[in-house]
């Protein structure tokens, strides 16, 4: 790739990897279109299963506990004053940035996009997709008109596919799939139902972008990408270390000059990864420390040597469940930091009509360790930790968690973390709806 291309980057909510062309049940053309026309990555996972801290390692390059920012942003948690972010360095690179819509980020307890390196910040009441990309095809209008403009960064969220899914039309209960970790009851299929309508939504926003890219030439010069924080919104998915929590979609359409069509990657990639990889793109100079490394090599299909592991993490979402972990292309290992139920439910989905359905068999105790075997046990539901055989791989898999934590000074290892628990819970607690020790 020559130049400086536009990089204009799509970021839903919760989306995981629940578009057809990963497979799923769903009718998602648009975004079909836009993998068959360019790069969609197989095997790319987001380091914590949450939206404020997954979207600070997008922006970062760094775990969670090393940008600070551990738990939600409207519940207090932030990322360190002075860190760089990706806006920031695309700024230094010559640059002009934008944000529109939805975004979850604070720096140093600013929550203002401008504090996050954005020149210019659009605000759209309420995150819709399809009111978001109203301001974006304003925008890629007065881009067409004015030329040789600086080439632009723009971040462009939607709070689609975020719960509730109330506003959108459901797919037809007995059409939809259920994940296999899940069962297969009436309340789920309705719930799964109405999150397809919300993922249509989403795929339809981005085809107004695609075609407005194209209508106006800008796609001759634009690479567009599509991304989620981390899994969908189910039980054993968001807010776990499951790979169905941390599983996160990555689509890449590349300038017309760039022919990089109808790939499927399959290396493992994490979303600290993005980052530097976007730098290279736009002759940035990457940050000295962060935690990911650029796979731009990967892209060019030159030499790339892909990565061994990656690490996870939890520490605060609407209640403290921290755990901490690391992902291999064979094993999972999980290690389990305070009592807690054996799955954690954010509010939103305990309260949904899956949650309802699984309460009962999540909301019993955790254990301290669990060790996954990913090639014979893809759902993670056989845990062997206890078992001899596995007592190597346990071993080597703890030593690289706990080295990593004493390697980044993870707070963690000083005891028990402060913060701020959602007020919906109290109620909860009371009625008795809750995990209790």
């Amino acid at each position: 790739m020559t130049g400086k291309p536009n990089i204009l980057l799509v970021i839903s909510h919760d989306t995981g990897r629940h578009l057809e062309s990963y497979g799923r049940k769903v009718k998602t053309p648009e975004l079909n279109r836009m993998a068959e026309e360019g790069i969609q990555f197989d095997n790319y996972f987001c380091t914590q299963p949450q939206c404020s801290p997954s979207r600070g390692s997008i922006l970062t390059g760094q775990y969670g506990h090393n940008h600070g920012l551990i738990g939600l942003t409207h519940l207090g948690h932030t990322m360190k004053a002075g860190i760089k972010t990706l806006p920031s360095e695309m700024k230094r690179a010559g640059y002009a940035t934008w944000l529109f819509g939805f975004f979850h980020e604070s720096i140093d307890g600013i929550y203002e996009g401008e504090k996050l390196g954005y020149d210019q910040v659009v605000k759209v009441p309420g995150n819709a997709a399809e009111k978001v990309t109203d301001e974006v095809e304003k925008f890629l209008l007065e881009r067409a008109e004015a030329g040789d403009a600086a080439p632009f960064y723009a971040s462009v969220g939607f709070e689609e596919t975020h719960r509730p899914f109330d506003d959108f039309e459901p797919d037809p209960i007995d059409e939809v799939e259920v994940p296999p970790y899940l069962p297969d009851t009436k309340q789920v299929r309705q719930d799964i139902a109405q999150f397809q309508g919300s993922v249509k939504e989403l795929d339809r926003a981005i085809g107004r972008i695609r075609k407005l890219l194209e209508d106006t030439r800008l796609d001759e010069n634009t690479l567009l990408i599509y991304t989620t924080d981390h899994g969908i919104a189910f039980p054993r998915a968001k807010g776990t270390l499951t790979d169905a929590g941390l599983e996160t979609a990555l689509i890449m359409k590349f300038p017309k000059r760039m022919d990089r069509k109808g790939i499927r990657q399959k290396q493992l990639l994490c979303n600290i990864d993005l980052m530097p990889t976007l730098l290279d793109i736009a002759g940035g100079e990457v940050p000295a420390g962060i935690d990911g490394r650029s796979f731009l090599p990967l892209i060019r299909e030159e030499s790339y040597t892909e990565r061994e592991h990656f690490f996870c993490e939890l520490t605060w979402h609407d209640r403290y469940h921290p755990m901490r972990g690391v992902r291999t292309a064979k094993y999972k290992y999980i290690r389990n930091f305070e009592d807690g139920p054996k799955v954690y439910l954010p509010f939103d989905i305990h309260e949904s009509l899956s949650g309802q359905v699984v309460r009962n068999d999540y909301y019993v105790p955790n254990t301290k360790e669990e060790l996954y075997d990913l090639e014979t046990d893809p759902q993670e539901q056989n845990n062997l930790a206890e078992l001899e055989e596995h007592r190597h791989i346990l071993a080597e898999l703890r030593g690289k968690v706990e080295q990593w934590m004493v390697d980044t000074d993870d707070q963690l290892l000083s005891g028990s973390i402060e913060g701020q628990e959602a007020k919906e819970w109290e109620q909860e607690k009371q009625s008795g709806r809750v995990y209790k020790p």
